[in-house]
């Protein structure tokens, strides 16, 4: 062989041996590229803020404050204005009950309360009756010492105005009497309709109650008209004496005396209806609140998560017929290891990704971190995982603008530490 051409023969071998390594080197560096430029594309779309912030990762659901919504009443439900999902606004009415038995018992309080007032008005009507009555023989006393020509004319006025009493007592008792047969009709047109099924008995012993009090009314103006009989008599009687004799100062003080105890028991008699004036008052406005409790609103302006009533049925009172959350108030609960809750303060600033707006972040904040620790959820799938310490949080979302709903998955990074660009 040539030797010049083994030469570079030699020279082309070393040449390629040189060459060689070189050219294993080069996929090497490409590949710590590759691995390197991946690295950074994961880290900018997992965790954006550890160029600047130190977080930690957090997943969970997004919660809301739930509000029942119950009734004061019990009562069959009439209405029931809103479907699930559907918003409310507050003071809206939203569930109405029946108001049929109810009003019944509000008519019935009425008729009380009216009866009470009358008795009050004819216990003040007795007394004025009675103080006009002390107030004539005062006047007698005093003119005990005139003539007896002026102890007749005040005799005669006395019986004038008692006269005048008694007949407005009969135009009473003719009144309460035609009340009577009124409500003795209706009772008895009542009792045959119940026991035709027509009423119910409730409506029946409504009447019967009506017929009791109209009983009771006849029976006091009676006993009236009979009082004032009695005070006519007497006043006749004095009419008599005064015209036959001067009158004697030791009889019209027995008189006075007479009338001041009558005062006295007609004062106790008022008090006593009023008392029942403002029982029946209170009886009364006490339905009329039963009554505006039968409109039964939404507290807070929300959305109905759950309905759980319908039309139809029967409520108790203090039972819960539909459950509301403000979508305005919404924060994600999720658990943080027991390792890193150290880290963890409330008031850190957190960022919220939900699953459908993965790029739009939401801004929250650590509101709440549970005292006591406790195993994960046993929603986790990994026997080993269930077992592990963990502290319940809540992140309550800034601003959540209708995107966060109760339910939804979401994660988030709490901001332990930021740092300046």
């Amino acid at each position: 062989m040539d030797k010049s051409l083994f030469l570079d023969h030699q020279e082309n071998a070393k040449n390629q041996e040189t060459i060689k390594p070189k050219r294993q080197i080069y996929p090497l560096l490409l590949s710590l590229l590759g691995l390197i430029l991946a690295g950074i594309a994961v880290s900018s779309k997992y965790f954006v803020s550890t160029s600047q912030d130190r977080t930690i990762p957090l997943s969970g659901r997004i919660e809301g404050d739930e509000t029942d919504i119950g009734t004061k009443v019990g009562g069959r439900v009439n209405f029931v204005a809103v479907q699930e999902g559907k918003e409310v606004n507050k003071d809206q009415n939203i569930v109405r009950l029946d108001d049929q038995e109810i009003q019944a018992q509000l008519k019935g309080a009425t008729a009380r309360l009216v009866s009470a007032q009358q008795q009050e008005l004819k216990a003040r009507l007795q007394i004025n009756l009675v103080e006009s009555q002390i107030l004539e023989v005062q006047l007698n006393l005093k003119k005990a010492q005139e003539d007896t020509r002026g102890q007749v004319l005040q005799a005669e006025a006395s019986v004038a105005a008692n006269i005048a009493q008694l007949n407005q007592a009969f135009a009473k008792l003719e009144e309460a009497q035609s009340e009577l047969n009124l409500a003795k009709a209706n009772r008895d047109r009542f009792a045959q309709l119940v026991e035709q099924g027509a009423v119910s008995k409730q409506q029946f012993d409504q009447t019967q109650t009506t017929f009791e009090k109209a009983q009771a009314t006849v029976k006091a103006s009676q006993a009236s008209v009979n009082a004032i009989g009695k005070l006519v008599n007497v006043a006749q009687g004095q009419l008599v004496q005064a015209q036959t004799s001067t009158l004697n100062p030791e009889i019209i003080n027995a008189q006075l005396s007479r009338l001041q105890t009558q005062l006295a028991q007609a004062r106790l008699q008022l008090a006593m209806v009023k008392a029942e004036v403002e029982i029946a008052k209170a009886f009364q406005q006490e339905i009329k609140s039963k009554i505006s409790d039968l409109e039964i609103a939404s507290p807070i302006d929300g959305v109905v998560i759950t309905r759980l009533v319908e039309p139809g049925e029967i409520v108790s009172a203090g039972q819960t017929l539909l459950t509301v959350i403000d979508p305005n108030n919404v924060y994600l609960r999720g658990y943080i290891p027991e390792g890193d809750i150290g880290k963890i303060r409330v008031g850190q600033k957190a960022k919220v990704f939900l699953d459908s707006y993965p790029d739009q972040p939401l801004s929250a904040t650590v509101t709440t971190i549970d005292s006591q620790a406790s195993f994960t959820p046993e929603n986790i799938y990994f026997r080993e995982d269930r077992v592990r310490q963990v502290f319940g949080i809540k992140i309550t979302i800034d601003n959540p603008g209708g995107f966060a709903k109760p339910g939804m998955p979401a994660d988030a990074e709490i901001i332990t530490e930021s740092k300046a660009n």
